[in-house]
């Protein structure tokens, strides 16, 4: 016999970054609006952890997660193709085994989500006759980007990064050609195509899911909804701000006892977390005076670190030097003894929602992803924007122009290494220099809207809440 409940298909697109906001989305439908779920993963080289660790961390289990077969995409691929072109082709290519398999299952499914990456997919919903929506688990102004982006191709001439003016997007804050995101820096690729493709995906869906709320970017929220601006260029489409989705505190793993019994011991807000996400490194040199900028803060610190890129100056994505290398091999001499009583060093990985949630945690150097970010507001944590990658610098525009909530260096680090000097000062204005009252004070009137937001009768609650009985009521129509 069908279940009464609605059964929402999920997909995500390859990679935790991208899994995990899918995943939350999920259980918050499963958990607060009476759905079944079951995620369809796109297969990559990591995804199978990624998966088990994923289903491990339910209890008790609320979605199915399926990892869908491998696809081979190296044909398509061109040289120095990206994260986008990547995800977006396994998408395409996975279309029909995902058919297959929401086809096949015993419980077939009401509705389908799928990330940014996935709007190919979203004609398999129109074939099993269910609605599609997409999911951008990111902030509405890079989603108001990506919709107008095929309109900036044709409006724009030359590379972005050389124009002298903003960009403007209809009813939002206009874009510096310093800030575009990583498909938009060389117009010639295949990587900026597929940015193009996915942006022109997200009018086929029937309305847009986003990992914001209304009191945070309520003039971009408005823009999007309203026909005679971006409304247009996004079909009319419903909007659902429905953030902040983030991951829980989780019980901490016997592994990390030692770290989270030295920040019991710390004073309330007085330690700095270093983290550049799971695919962010450094240059030796950056490296170096990262660690020389922390030294001469005197903050103590908790940092999460990888080897160094083997070039001189850049960072990376997803690159990072010799492998098996232990922190005393890249890190400055004699920096850990030295810092040894304010400070732990962490190699690779750390559970950063806990950290974040500890009470001694007081700032957070961040490479900017939005997963990193919702986390560090919901608990309240200023920043030190350090973008990176992907829209992280439209991000740390975001943080730091309009939010309040974050500083940044002069110069991105993307461009020019950041001195140990400025660093220090940086560090030590987020954490107890007065002129870093206001920023701690935002965030922390920003973590009080999060929660409103997403509690009984606020927001996010509402509209995701209208978004369920919308679907809940075509689920019934169809039995």
């Amino acid at each position: 016999m069908q279940s009464s409940k609605p059964h929402v298909a999920l997909l995500s697109s390859p990679g935790m970054g991208h899994l995990i906001p899918v995943l939350e989305l999920g259980k918050r439908l499963v958990t607060h609006h009476n759905f079944s779920a079951t995620i369809f993963v796109v297969s990559s080289h990591t995804s199978a952890a990624e998966c088990q660790v994923l289903r491990s961390s339910m209890s008790p289990r609320l979605c199915d997660i399926v990892e869908l077969p491998s696809v081979d995409i190296s044909g398509q691929l061109r040289h120095g193709s990206g994260i986008v072109t990547v995800c977006s082709l396994k998408v395409q290519e996975t279309k029909p085994l995902l058919r297959s398999a929401m086809s096949a299952m015993k419980q077939p499914p009401t509705v389908l989500i799928v990330d940014l990456f996935g709007t190919s997919a979203l004609e398999v919903a129109d074939e099993l006759g269910i609605p599609k929506y997409v999911y951008m688990p990111s902030n509405a102004w890079f989603l108001a980007l990506t919709i107008y982006a095929p309109t900036l191709d044709k409006l724009v001439k030359g590379e972005y990064v050389d124009q002298t003016e903003s960009f403007r997007i209809p009813g939002c804050k206009p874009l510096k050609p310093e800030d575009v995101v990583d498909p938009m820096l060389d117009r010639t690729t295949q990587e900026y195509n597929e940015y193009l493709r996915v942006g022109m995906g997200f009018p086929k869906a029937d309305g847009i899911l986003v990992n914001t709320w209304e009191g945070l970017q309520a003039t971009t929220l408005a823009s999007l909804r309203d026909e005679k601006l971006l409304g247009g260029f996004a079909n009319n489409l419903p909007i659902y701000p429905i953030g902040p989705l983030t991951r829980h505190v989780g019980s901490t793993s016997s592994t990390y006892e030692l770290l989270f019994g030295w920040l019991d011991k710390q004073p309330r807000g007085s330690v700095i977390f270093i983290s550049f996400g799971s695919g962010g490194t450094l240059s030796y040199e950056q490296m170096t005076e990262v660690a020389w900028g922390l030294e001469l803060s005197r903050q103590r610190f908790i940092w999460i670190v990888r080897a160094p890129t083997i070039t001189n100056r850049h960072a990376a994505f997803f690159t990072s030097g010799n492998a098996g290398e232990e922190p005393s091999d890249y890190l400055p001499e004699g920096f850990i003894s030295r810092t040894n009583n304010v400070g732990r060093i962490i190699p690779l990985w750390a559970p950063q929602v806990d950290i974040l949630s500890h009470p001694s945690v007081g700032g957070f150097l961040t490479h900017c992803g939005w997963n990193s970010i919702l986390e560090s507001i919901t608990n309240g944590v200023p920043m030190i924007a350090w973008p990176l990658y992907a829209e992280q610098r439209m991000n740390a525009t975001l943080l730091t122009e309009e939010l309040g909530v974050a500083v940044r260096p002069e110069a991105l680090p993307s461009k020019k290494v950041v001195e140990r000097e400025e660093i220090a000062k940086m560090v030590r204005m987020i954490m107890v220099d007065e002129q870093g009252f206001g920023i701690r004070a935002k965030v922390t009137e920003l973590k009080q809207r999060a929660e409103k937001a997403s509690s009984e009768g606020g927001s996010s609650h509402h509209v995701l809440s209208k978004f369920a009985k919308a679907t809940s009521e075509y689920a019934k129509s169809r039995r």
